[in-house]
């Protein structure tokens, strides 16, 4: 018996169905889900890199001062990279929004040339 809620549209290849979804209402659109989920997998990545180097420094201290100085230099890290990741994926919903619209309306749209005489 399958289940309800399977997530996998072709499981062959692995692509999920919130892909293939997207695939079906617009390449534009698909490509675009995919750039977003891919910045936010690179960011994700990075950001646990830098969560076990400070986790590495704050086992190597030796004193409160210390602790201090890697607990704030994590904390402005984190928002610098969080406040820059946050701009970026805004930048890139508004050139998908952009994109989409461009699209839709390009078969749309009517030529001049293509007014019936």
């Amino acid at each position: 018996m399958e289940k309800a809620n399977d997530t996998k549209a072709n499981p062959d290849i692995g692509t999920s169905a919130m892909t293939v979804a997207m695939g079906a209402v617009s390449p534009v659109a698909a490509k675009a889900w995919l750039a977003c989920m891919s910045e936010t997998a690179q960011f994700l990545a990075e950001r646990a890199k830098q969560d076990l180097g400070t986790q590495e420094a704050l086992m190597a201290c030796r004193s409160p001062v210390e602790l201090l100085k890697v607990q704030a230099d994590f904390l402005t890290t984190a928002m610098e990279q969080y406040t820059s990741y946050s701009m970026r994926l805004s930048k890139a919903m508004v050139a998908a929004m952009t994109n989409q619209v461009q699209d839709m309306g390009s078969f749309r749209s009517r030529r001049y040339d293509d007014v019936p005489l």
